[in-house]
């Protein structure tokens, strides 16, 4: 056990397949998921067994799309005692929706998941962590869709994403409604340093990363969030072609080492579900 035990941080994947995410987006078009062989229920497996193998219990934030097509790794999240979330249907970013899209978008995962799952659905994660200063009337439908937190804002500087301005630690959204809960950060030379996991996981040495969320615990006495994608642990994915240098190096950056490092997180902290973590919060 960890230094960091007496506090648990939350560990979360995000289910999508390879082929959604949107580094690849630029040569893979939403039409054509259809004709790609998914990898995902196989790579969910692999973190199911390991989970159990480390008695840790997450929260799986699933895209609509794919529990439709794979309701056994559904179901088998929810008896593994993990808390099953939304992570949208199909991986659209939020700030390319209008707010009535973006309320059909998440009712419709809501209703897929609790259908298949039998278990209420409660926390929300947008695609690329695309709920930002540009469209915080998200929050508003999150709440009025019957969902109770969102863990969806990132407070760092990013291309892709990021509201550097955010709180780091949860705050409530919607008149209150809602609370969200954003990644982690520490913070450096007047700075938030991303530590929650991710491509940063796959870059960065595995000690730096360590000592960035001992040192939240430790020092801020809260805890962290963990992200993990399934394709992460898969070094044997398809390699796709036409890719910018950027989204390449992004992608597939350390693919082979990932599964060693998330078996050494496992060990050296204590982990829980997102629901169960910030309990307090969402007792309030």
């Amino acid at each position: 056990m960890g230094e960091s035990a007496a506090i648990a941080n939350a560990m979360t994947v995000d289910v999508e397949d390879y082929f959604q995410v949107q580094a690849l987006s630029s040569v893979i078009a939403r039409a054509d998921w259809e004709g790609i062989a998914c990898r995902v229920e196989d790579n969910v497996a692999r973190l199911l067994d390991r989970f159990a193998a480390a008695g840790v219990r997450g929260t799986f934030f699933t895209l609509g799309w794919i529990a439709e097509r794979h309701p056994a790794m559904v179901r088998r999240i929810v008896a593994g005692g993990h808390e099953l979330a939304s992570h949208g249907y199909d991986h659209v970013r939020v700030d390319r929706l209008d707010p009535a899209s973006f309320a059909a978008d998440i009712a419709r995962t809501k209703t897929i998941l609790e259908q298949i799952g039998g278990v209420p659905v409660a926390g929300y994660r947008a695609p690329t962590f695309s709920i930002n200063q540009r469209n915080p009337w998200a929050f508003s439908v999150l709440a009025e869709q019957g969902y109770r937190y969102s863990s969806s804002v990132y407070p760092i500087r990013h291309d892709l994403y990021g509201m550097p301005e955010a709180p780091r630690t949860p705050f409530r959204t919607a008149d209150g409604a809602l609370w969200e809960i954003p990644m982690t950060t520490i913070r450096l030379l007047g700075r938030n340093l991303p530590c929650a996991g991710g491509g940063y996981f796959r870059l960065l040495p595995y000690r730096l990363f360590r000592q960035g969320l001992a040192r939240l615990n430790r020092q801020e006495r809260r805890a962290g969030i963990f992200y993990i994608h399934p394709w992460e642990i898969d070094a044997a994915q398809p390699r796709v072609a036409g890719l910018s240098r950027r989204a390449r190096f992004r992608h597939y950056v350390n693919l082979a080492q990932t599964a060693g490092r998330l078996e050494r997180l496992l060990r050296d902290f204590t982990w829980d579900r997102m629901d169960r973590v910030f309990a307090a919060h969402l007792a309030a």
